[in-house]
């Protein structure tokens, strides 16, 4: 099986081309030259354009792009082989795990009978028992009352003066301690208030809304943007490339698997942000904290530049 990178390579280093230089013959970005040397293919925007790619590479070095063609097909054929394979060894899995669920839920279904049979018994049983408990009680509280009526009602006479004079006190300061605690909840929730109400409109002031596209070009403006920004890029579904330019210089460029993440911190003073989408279908976008919903905006791109002018 050919390498294609390398034999690309190769050609290209014996026409004497740099990758610039096939950057501006064949009109082809140089990241994408650089992952079809390398045959990470996956960072390409799709197999059409891998394809195309490669033709466009060997005629420009003059080799027979057929043979790289078919090379490719072959490469991606035992890969979606290896898939099936994948897939159908997890439905087998599927089943066998269906199988024992439904042995379980069998058994399960029985479960709510039991626990309700079990519950009933439970409270007759505590029913029960606080009645004959309390019949107890009463039996023994009578006899208590009977033989100490006297004495009861002599001590009572003689303690009501002062529990009179220790409940007046209790109460006061109760009342007290009653409006202290009050008057300090009360001014903790109002400075509480004010401060998720001072965080919650600084956090949504800035709002990004579109300009201008173009093909696969979009142009966004951004109000109330904050001093320093920060782009958050992450991936889900499968690999993406991404770039992250502040006033036309890069700041950070990669690909990510399924996943990841990653934050650039965008330097102060930035006044134009662009991001270069490689797989914009399994990338999603947060810039400072916020979800940067891009794509409602032509969702069935898969590469695409976004501009974003900040205002202050």
């Amino acid at each position: 099986m050919v390498e294609i990178g390398k034999s690309l390579q190769a050609a290209r280093i014996e026409k004497g081309y740099t990758l610039d230089d096939l950057q501006q013959i064949t009109k082809i970005q140089k990241r994408y030259l650089i992952a079809i040397e390398d045959e990470r293919f996956d960072a390409l925007p799709g197999d059409f354009y891998v394809k195309a790619f490669i033709k466009q590479y060997a005629e420009c070095v003059d080799v027979d792009p057929e043979e790289f063609l078919s090379s490719f097909e072959s490469q991606k054929t035992t890969t979606d082989d290896a898939v099936q394979e994948t897939v159908k060894t997890r439905s087998e899995v599927t089943r066998e795990n269906i199988q024992k669920s439904n042995k379980v839920s069998h058994f399960l279904g029985y479960l709510p009978t039991i626990i309700v049979v079990a519950v009933v018994v439970v409270i007759l049983g505590s029913i029960y028992y606080v009645a004959w408990s309390n019949r107890q009680k009463d039996a023994q509280t009578q006899q208590i009352e009977s033989s100490s009526k006297v004495s009861v009602s002599s001590q009572q006479d003689a303690k009501s003066s002062s529990t009179s004079a220790t409940s007046s006190k209790s109460k006061k300061s109760s009342s007290e301690s009653s409006q202290k605690s009050s008057s300090s909840k009360s001014s903790k929730k109002k400075v509480s208030k004010k401060s998720s109400s001072s965080k919650s409109k600084k956090s949504s002031k800035s709002k990004i809304s579109l300009a201008s596209s173009s093909g696969s070009k979009f142009v966004y403006t951004m109000t109330n943007a904050a001093s320093t920004n920060v782009v958050k890029v992450a991936i889900d579904g499968s690999k993406a490339w991404t770039a992250v330019s502040a006033n036309g210089s890069q700041q950070w460029q990669g690909t990510l698997s399924s996943g990841e993440s990653h934050e650039v911190s965008l330097p102060s003073g930035t006044t134009v942000i662009t991001i270069n989408l490689g797989n914009s279908g399994a990338t999603t976008l947060t810039v400072n904290g916020k979800k940067f919903n891009y794509k409602k905006d032509n969702s069935s791109l898969t590469v695409r530049t976004l501009t974003i002018n900040l205002e202050n």
